[in-house]
């Protein structure tokens, strides 16, 4: 089996969702400025959940009844929004945008370990393994050895991130165990209405009311990243899911680093060690082990 090839609108949609992708970075480093990480989380995916049920009425979707559904939303909301927000969001506050992106990629490397885990058709074959190894060195080489031995905030928020993607890869696995019957459309609006849930009570809690009277960059930071980095990239990333298949749709996690790297060299001034750099070139070598195009599926299969 060959690889996918894409047409020129599969390639268009594809990199403009690594750009919307890629900015999200941004916006919400610049929201933490001034708003604390989960009221930041529940902007996020409250203004989101509202934009996507409108979609939703207005395509005139089906809505679930049965609560085993609305039960595995929760979870959902749980492991795709407020763990993996909730932590990068925090380890943002200690490491650059740029670097974030990096160790974000690491998701397409430990959602094939979680799937290879629970489901028996995806065994974790000679290819993915190689692809697997060099994802890991490349994470490794970005964060550096040293972050595995010192527990200085920098350090444990590059670890941070890491949980945010095992959380992703749990997720996605969850997703195709108990959401798999759903429309996607329908999918995304209940997920981010389990996570508004949750994070309604916890995060008046732990930050208090939320303040309305923020400055116009923080309003506009959240309205890109809740309306058009979360509600609008999800609907995007189904187009894109179904015009590219989920093997080229991997690739747009390689658009994604380079966006933010240099939007947060331009708007923050921020800099990374030539170590991120090589990391993340691994790391995306890795990826596309794992997408086929440097592996192609048959010498995959004639080897395993």
């Amino acid at each position: 089996m060959t690889q996918q090839s894409l047409s020129a609108r599969a390639w268009a949609e594809l990199l403009l969702l690594g750009l919307i992708w890629g900015g999200s970075f941004l916006a919400i480093r610049v929201a933490l400025d001034e708003v604390p990480v989960l009221t930041s989380v529940l902007h996020r995916v409250f203004w989101a959940m509202l934009a996507l049920w409108l979609a939703v009425f207005a395509m005139r979707l089906p809505i679930p009844r049965a609560p085993n559904v609305w039960g595995a939303f929760l979870v959902m909301g749980l492991l795709n929004n407020v763990i993996p927000f909730g932590l990068m969001a925090w380890g943002q506050l200690y490491i650059e945008t740029g670097l974030t992106s990096i160790l974000n990629a690491a998701t397409a490397v430990f959602g094939v370990i979680v799937a290879a885990m629970v489901f028996a058709d995806e065994r974790l074959t000679l290819q993915k393994a190689v692809g697997v190894a060099m994802g890991f060195l490349g994470v490794a080489t970005a964060i550096g050895l040293n972050a595995l031995t010192q527990f200085d905030p920098r350090s444990l928020a590059q670890l941070a991130v890491l949980g945010g993607t095992v959380s992703y890869a749990c997720a996605a696995a969850w997703a195709r165990s108990k959401l798999s019957g759903l429309s996607p459309q329908v999918a995304a609006a209940g997920m981010l209405t389990g996570s508004t849930l949750v994070l309604v009570p916890l995060t008046l809690l732990i930050d208090g009311p939320p303040d309305l009277g923020l400055s116009a960059s923080s309003w506009l930071a959240i309205a890109y990243y809740a309306l058009i980095a979360t509600a609008g990239a999800y609907l995007l990333y189904y187009r894109v899911l179904a015009m590219a298949g989920s093997g080229n749709l991997m690739l747009v996690t390689l658009v994604i680093p380079p966006v933010a790297i240099l939007l947060g060299a331009w708007v923050r001034g921020e800099t990374l060690r030539p170590e991120a750099f090589a990391g993340f070139a691994l790391l995306a070598l890795g990826l596309l082990v794992l997408n086929g195009t440097l592996w192609p599926r048959s010498r995959a299969r004639a080897r395993d």
